[in-house]
């Protein structure tokens, strides 16, 4: 299932830390494996215009990883459609995802100690809302 862009792997999107500890299955159907091919481009990108390392600290997420984690039911993580990201200066990277556009959602967040920024595609078809949000608990 490995496949590379200039950036970002397939391994990198579906690799999950707390799949791996709760021995959750985290396998993307064909469906989800073609819209993770389309983040990733978007993601090099991203990654192009930044000009550094970025992690991937959640990518795709089977539902079951997805209840797990606290997420949404209508996450775009659950489609193959969403990265969280980390790098050392989330407001450059944000700046720089801004520049570009063709995102659907970009969400800074920031929950306990850790921050990271959350980078969508809007589903094939529908144009990017361009929705930019920060979330704090």
């Amino acid at each position: 299932m490995e496949s590379r862009h200039k950036y970002f792997s397939l391994a990198e999107l579906i690799r999950s830390e707390t799949a791996e500890k709760r021995g959750i299955p985290n396998v993307p159907g064909a469906d989800v494996v073609a819209e993770l091919h389309r983040l990733m481009d978007y993601l090099d990108s991203v990654r192009e215009n930044y000009g550094a390392p970025i992690r991937i600290s959640s990518g795709y997420r089977s539902p079951a990883l997805n209840a797990a984690v606290g997420g949404k039911p209508t996450s775009q993580h659950l489609k193959g459609q969403a990265a969280d990201l980390v790098t050392d200066d989330l407001k450059k990277l944000g700046n720089v995802i801004r520049r570009i556009g063709g995102f659907d959602q970009l969400i800074y967040e920031h929950v306990g100690g850790a921050r990271w920024i959350h980078v969508s595609i809007a589903p094939e078809g529908r144009p990017p809302r361009g929705e930019v949000l920060y979330i704090t608990k």
